[in-house]
């Protein structure tokens, strides 16, 4: 049991990849596999619509893995434009949210390299790293 109460804490039973470590930051859950940060887990009352797993993957994985998870979505940042970016969201209000999500879990335990992006500690930050 973790020293925290983590939204969709259902997620780290289904990760059995080696060495998974989560960080609370800024009122959301990190989740780490090595050396890669692989999830984000956001439940909050403010800018609700941008709750749910956020998923750490690159652009030329978009595609692909928007064919395997439907609800996997580019996001509108804290009432801002839709943008793409690293991250990607899977929506908590989705209607296949959690079949989604255990089929994340799987692709990072069978060592899905789309999901994941290497990062650099510097300092306090830590910063994306491009492939």
């Amino acid at each position: 049991m973790l020293p925290y109460n983590i939204p969709f804490e259902f997620v780290l039973d289904h990760l059995v990849s080696p060495g998974v470590t989560v960080k609370p930051m800024f009122g959301m859950y990190y989740i780490y596999a090595g050396d890669r940060i692989i999830l984000m887990l956001r439940q909050r009352e403010k800018d609700a619509h941008i709750n749910g797993i956020w998923v750490a993957t690159y652009p030329e994985h978009l595609e692909s893995l928007r064919k395997e998870l439907p609800s996997l979505c580019a996001f509108s940042g804290c009432g801002k434009e839709t943008f793409e970016s690293g991250w990607q969201l899977l929506p908590a209000d989705a209607d296949d949210f959690e079949v989604c999500a255990l089929h994340v879990c799987r692709l990072i335990t069978n060592g899905d390299k789309r999901i994941g992006r290497i990062v650099k500690k510097d300092g306090r930050r830590v910063k994306l790293l491009k492939k």
